[in-house]
């Protein structure tokens, strides 16, 4: 447990300890609140981005980079999870217009680069930054799905997406005291469309996520453990670091080549 508020998680820190520092990159954690199989926590997202963000900003902080960690939003796109009870839907245009006022206050305060840190799968911000940078022509804006900073193969062997090995393994690392017993656990098969056009990925469609899934889960999660949870949030928050290191300071244009 910490015992001194982290100078890099704005929610810990100060208005003594901000004053000292110059932060080039904001970094905005963006979870969901939805079902996850039977025995993963509705925050499930949001507990692991929220844990993400803080790893790889204390490994950039460690080699110089001033980066801020922002509260993390705890609401995502779950429409295709309306009838799942208390799924909490925050639709895109709720996102963006978040995203407009996030990006004023950071400019305001001297940030030039915006990091949004994705944590949910049904969350896309691409259409969305192409409208911030008409807005905010100086801020550089990208997006991060901490989930694909790093192969899965390796570490994982039952392929998923939601609730499945690999995110019941980080939770079994990172929070084994809110879990059910993985013999609680659903399978996590679920349907696919069948037209070749949505299976080989040149046609996509929102899955009807009751349809799709008994349990909610997508993926297998028997297999899990926490210690590929911890190597694979390790393996995560390196590259996720790394990525703070190199746009850290530097000029829009000189992140091209």
């Amino acid at each position: 447990m910490n015992t001194q508020p982290r100078p890099f998680i704005l929610a810990e820190t100060n208005f003594k300890e901000i004053t000292q520092h110059a932060f080039d990159i904001a970094v905005l954690p963006w979870g969901a609140t939805e079902a996850h199989n039977y025995h993963l926590p509705y925050g499930t997202d949001n507990y692991q981005v929220d844990h993400i963000a803080a790893l790889s900003a204390e490994k950039a902080w460690e080699r110089g980079a001033k980066v801020l960690v922002l509260p993390t939003l705890p609401y995502g796109v779950n429409t295709g999870q309306l009838d799942v009870p208390f799924c909490i839907n925050m639709n895109p245009t709720t996102q963006l217009s978040i995203l407009m006022d996030v990006c004023d206050v950071v400019i305001r305060h001297g940030v030039t680069k915006l990091v949004i840190l994705n944590g949910h799968g049904a969350n896309n911000f691409v259409a969305m930054i192409r409208e911030l940078a008409g807005k905010f022509p100086s801020l550089f804006v990208c997006t991060v799905n901490w989930f694909a900073s790093h192969p899965k193969t390796g570490i994982f062997e039952n392929k998923g997406d939601h609730a499945d090995e690999m995110e019941t393994s980080v939770m079994m690392h990172l929070h084994p005291e809110i879990l059910l017993p993985l013999s609680t656990a659903g399978d996590g098969a679920t349907k696919k469309f069948t037209s070749p056009g949505f299976q080989e990925g040149w046609a996509w469609a929102q899955r009807p996520w009751t349809l799709i899934s008994k349990d909610t889960g997508s993926g297998n999660p028997y297999l899990a453990n926490p210690k590929k949870g911890k190597e694979f949030t390790e393996k995560c928050s390196e590259a996720i670091s790394n990525l703070f290191c190199e746009i850290n300071k530097k000029r829009i244009e000189d992140l091209l080549s």
